[in-house]
This record gives C-alpha cells, structure tokens and sequence, in this order.
C-alpha cells in the first residue's frame, strides 16, 4: 500500500509530525493523569550527521517537556544514534542527552530492538549506568529465550526495565512463538524483577498479563511508586481507563515526527486484521 494510505493507519498511533502535536496529546494524557515516554520517531540511521540530528531533536524535546511542565520522560532507540555506525560515537550522542535530562531531573528510555543488536544495546546500558545510575534505563522483550538470563545478570545494579512482549520478527530458535509461552516468559521475568526489588514498567495490552500483574503487585505488597503499567498511544483505551481507575500509574507511549512509517508498519504487523481490511477497501469489486 502507498504511504498515504499507510498513514491514514498510523494516525490513530502517533501524535503526528510535529513536537508540538506530541506536546498537545502529552499535555491531554497528563490532564487525565496519565504520564507519558515521549519519542522523536526514527531507527538504524547511516550517517552521523543523521545521528547528530536526532539528538539536537531529543535535546529540543527535554527542554520542551521542562518548559511546559510535562509529565514525560523520553524514549530513543541506539540505532537512531549511531549504534550501528560505531559503539563508542553512540555512547557520546547518548551521554548528551542523558546529561541533559538529569540537569531537569528526566530519564531517558534505551529501546530494545531487533535481536541483532541485543548485545550492544545491553553493553550501552550498563556502560551509561555507570555514569548516569538514576536518569537512564532499558527495555526488555519476553518473546525472547535470552532475556531471564539477561534479567538475572542486570538485576545486580538494580536495573529500572521496560518489560514488553517484543515485536520484531525473530526466528523461533531464540524466540517463543506461541501465545501462552510468551504470556509465561512475561509473567516469569516480571517476578524476577520485582523480587530483586527493580522497578518495572509493565508495558502490555494483554488483559491475562495484566490480571496476573495485579497478582503479582498484591504478593509483593508493592506501593505504588514501585512499578508503573505503560501503554501505546491509541491501544486499548478502555482497557488503560481500567487500569487507572483502579489507583495504577499509567505511561502512555506518545512517539511523533516525520519518520512514522516503520513504526506504523510495526503496528500493522502486530494487526494483520487490520491491514487486510484496510486493502479491501481500496479494491473495486469490495465496494
């Protein structure tokens, strides 16, 4: 399908091109409560001066949320700034951002990504760690065999995660492919997680997940700034509202900008439904 009509899709799950279509919908999730991980879209760019451009981006978009008094922190992926260009030059292009988030108290989200890049996105976090202990944190994907060892081993320094099922497409001999294993590898992490006293963004739209994550939160005896619930923007609202009501801290992932078309492809991907609805409607014996 062309990118127009792609984009007609992707509207419904990014705030648009703009930072300040993200600053509009940041500001409306905060007036109902709910805080946000705010994301200047792009991935796996090939030159650094594309790399320098994203983190001027991100740079402008801290000041913006310190200016505006939002409730967001930040989410980047490695790949947008330089990871495979050169691991050290990504490490510089992170070290200031993350210098400026702490100057205002912010965190900055490290996305996970394919599996390709597990190991050196694991590397950049700890490497930051080091220096930035407070103010930076990783994600972490339960499809795949890899991440309970993962876990186990970043556990040590206290690691703050954003724990999801994961959506890029991986081969089964280092991915669970069935429903109820990734349900089971989720549930497995985000116990070891909270045993080891890591804070946890529980980052899934699966009410099973979800249902045995209350469990979980009951067990422990977890007050709430402990933990936190996240969501995509324009995922299962109602669900989110559930979630809220019932006294949770909720994030909603608000991602924008020019580059929103593998994202919406990603979101495609995980809604087959959808995309095949969406071509019949432009073929002509459908009408």
């Amino acid at each position: 399908m062309p990118k127009s009509i792609i984009y007609l899709f992707a509207k419904k799950y990014i705030a648009g091109k703009t930072l300040s279509n993200g600053v509009a919908v940041a500001k409306d999730l905060n007036s109902k409560g709910i805080m946000t991980t705010m994301d200047v879209l792009g991935e796996s760019v090939r030159q650094k001066e594309d790399a320098i451009n994203f983190v001027n981006q991100f740079l402008e978009l801290l000041d913006t949320i310190e200016k505006e008094k939002l409730n967001s922190n930040i989410s980047t992926k490695p790949t947008q700034l330089g990871l495979n260009i050169d691991f050290d030059f990504c490490v510089v292009q992170y070290e200031k951002i993350i210098e400026r988030a702490k100057m205002y108290n912010n965190f900055v989200r490290i996305d996970m990504e394919d599996s390709s890049t597990t190991d050196s996105i694991i590397k950049l976090y700890t490497k930051l760690y080091q220096k930035f202990p407070q103010n930076v944190g990783i994600v972490v994907q339960a499809y795949l065999h890899r991440t309970i060892d993962d876990v186990r081993e970043m556990d040590k320094i206290k690691t703050n995660y954003r724990l999801c099922k994961g959506i890029y497409i991986e081969p089964k001999e280092i991915a669970y492919k069935e429903k109820k294993e990734v349900r089971d590898n989720f549930i497995k992490n985000l116990n070891l997680m909270l045993d080891d006293g890591c804070y946890v963004g529980i980052a899934t739209h699966d009410k099973p997940i979800i249902d045995k994550a209350f469990e979980i939160i009951k067990t422990h005896k977890l007050s709430k700034d402990k933990y936190e619930f996240q969501m995509l923007y324009g995922v299962t609202e109602n669900l989110r509202k559930q979630i809220l009501d019932n006294g949770h801290r909720m994030r909603v992932y608000v991602p924008f900008g020019d580059q929103w078309y593998y994202y919406a492809i990603r979101r495609l991907q995980e809604n087959p439904q959808v995309a095949w609805t969406m071509f019949k409607s432009f073929l002509p014996f459908t009408k």
